[in-house]
């Protein structure tokens, strides 16, 4: 073996025999050196802490910041394609068509807009309310394998709508009550517009951790 390779042998591992050494000099005390052993250890203690305190918050943050992107973005998605002037009516071949693009998991065609929600309890709770197909509201994972009551078999048949847990806790609603939504692009009148309403079942009821 040479020189050079006995030396690389030597020296793995996280420290090397000479950072031991030098480590060990100064850590260990003397009868004349007690005083600046004791100063050294507490030191030592004082890195290691600091250290460790800061491998402890860097994994929280990470698991708090992956945690948080997983509920936002398996909801709301990486992007949102909108027209410009005219209604999307060709939703459906343009949805194909991004979804031909290479490394795009799924894209879901969605209506949505702000209505106001009444339930059986209260004076009633802003809603933002999107309407999507049966099929690709199961693509959503993170909506289809969190349903605590009901099921999302034939939602595209019913006349049914899935709303989240908070919101059917603050409407005191459960599962096969009606809620009434009330949108304010209505008919226009002589008067002014009149607001829209209709009453929906409930068919299933979700719980994502974030505010439903």
């Amino acid at each position: 073996m040479s020189e050079a390779a006995a030396a690389r042998s030597a020296g793995a591992g996280p420290f090397s025999i000479f950072e031991r050494t030098v480590a060990w000099r100064y850590l260990r005390s003397r009868r004349k050196e007690t005083v600046i052993s004791v100063i050294a250890s507490i030191s030592f203690l004082g890195i290691m802490l600091g250290v460790a305190t800061l491998i402890v918050v860097m994994a929280v943050m990470n698991g708090f910041r992956a945690e948080l992107l997983t509920r936002i973005l398996g909801v709301n998605g990486h992007l949102i394609v909108q027209p410009l002037d005219s209604p999307l009516e060709d939703y459906a071949q343009v949805a194909s068509r991004i979804n031909g693009v290479a490394g795009v998991k799924y894209a879901i065609p969605l209506i949505d807009g702000q209505v106001l929600a009444q339930g059986n309890v209260g004076g009633g709770s802003g809603a933002l309310v999107r309407g999507i197909r049966g099929e690709d509201l199961g693509k959503i994972a993170i909506v289809a394998s969190n349903i605590k009551q009901g099921s999302l078999d034939g939602f595209d048949t019913g006349d049914g709508v899935a709303i989240g847990k908070r919101m059917a806790e603050n409407l005191g609603l459960t599962l096969g009550d009606t809620i009434t939504l009330i949108s304010p692009d209505g008919d226009v009148t002589p008067l002014g517009t009149t607001p829209r309403m209709k009453g929906y079942k409930i068919a299933a009821i979700f719980e994502v951790g974030m505010s439903e």
